[in-house]
């Protein structure tokens, strides 16, 4: 055999060997947390009313904050154009340090956001280039990164959503697909990384298929994100403070004059009594995934069980509490969490098949 014979031999094996999935997989880990900690920070930025407190979007120069007290002026009177501060904050009487503080969530939730794309970007830029990306996940990395671009598109549309006419916070249906599309990103983040991971440890795996529970699973998991997010842009939650009952009753009154699909849709006490009674149909379709994980990995099937356990409590918590601002917000953390818990019981069932 001649040598260029033998070289052309040995550039597959090469090739296979400068694919790193593990350090792509713990990559993708961290890019992952960052999106919890996106979702809380946007939790924080909803329940503290700072969402429209920034009215233009300057993709870049937005990154800087205002930086003397005349172009925090020029942003407070920019803020004082809209239909929020003329009929809610404005008559509240609102003080340039109150505007400040709103600001500054708003700000830190879209510079984090910024933060996220350049985690992802930059070292999605440095593994393709080394050739450290196994074959077949240019095209998800690639997806993943086009849904993280969509998020900020979408944050966006939500916010002009509730600088126009005479709308004094943004659209919940906006606010709805702004964070599904976070919690999707986040299941498609865990989800990779379980797959490169399995590839580390067993060189020929394939990735993992989605199967019919889990399918059913999502589904059920699906419509209580979306309905939580429904009951946070109606700001429903505060529709009801006692609990199991609202109103004194089981079933709330609600407003039936446009029929009970629109309710369902618009309506703020039906749609606090549908997420708050839906999610023990949820919990029983997690019990459901738990138990089929549980003779191939007892961990996805407690730490499963132990998210919705905590979610539940943590959502009867803030029922009661009246919304209170930390309670409320563990509860989108521990929401975020039971995605991520739930994509991992997925995958380990998905392997399977």
């Amino acid at each position: 055999m001649t040598a260029t014979a033998t070289d052309d031999a040995a550039r597959p094996a090469a090739h296979v060997t400068r694919a790193r999935p593990r350090p792509i997989a713990a990559w993708l880990w961290f890019v992952a947390a960052m999106v919890v900690v996106m979702v809380i920070v946007g939790g924080i930025t909803r329940l503290t009313e700072s969402g429209l407190s920034i009215t233009e979007w300057k993709p870049v120069t937005g990154a800087i904050p205002p930086l003397s007290e005349v172009d925090w002026m020029a942003e407070f009177e920019r803020y004082k154009q809209i239909p929020e501060y003329r009929n809610v904050t404005g008559p509240a009487g609102m003080t340039l340090e109150d505007f400040k503080f709103i600001f500054f969530w708003e700000w830190f939730h879209r510079l984090w956001g910024r933060l996220i794309g350049v985690a992802f970007a930059l070292p999605l830029a440095w593994f393709w280039l080394r050739g450290a990306i196994p074959q077949g996940y240019k095209p998800r990395l690639v997806a993943l990164l086009a849904l993280g671009g969509l998020q900020g598109a979408f944050g966006w549309f939500m916010v002009r959503s509730g600088l126009s006419g005479q709308m004094t916070d943004v659209s919940h249906f906006w606010l709805s697909i702004h964070l599904l599309t976070a919690l999707f990103t986040l299941g498609g983040l865990v989800w990779t990384a379980l797959d490169l991971r399995r590839l580390a440890d067993i060189p020929d795996a394939r990735p993992a298929r989605f199967n019919r529970v889990s399918m059913v699973v999502a589904l059920v998991l699906f419509l209580q994100l979306l309905l939580g997010a429904w009951v946070a842009g109606l700001n429903a939650g505060l529709a009801s403070d006692t609990w199991p009952l609202m109103q004194g009753r089981f079933i709330p009154e609600y407003d039936t004059t446009r029929g009970f699909w629109w309710a369902a849709a618009h309506d703020p006490f039906l749609i606090h009594f549908l997420h708050r009674w839906w999610a023990w149909v949820t919990v029983a379709a997690l019990v459901w995934l738990g138990r089929r994980l549980r003779p191939f990995d007892r961990r996805a099937s407690i730490a499963i069980h132990s998210a919705f356990g905590i979610q539940i409590l943590l959502g009867i918590a803030t029922v009661v509490t009246g919304v209170d601002l930390w309670i409320a917000v563990a509860h989108q953390a521990v929401g975020a969490i039971l995605v991520a818990v739930t994509a991992w019981g997925m995958h380990v069932l998905g392997r399977k098949v």
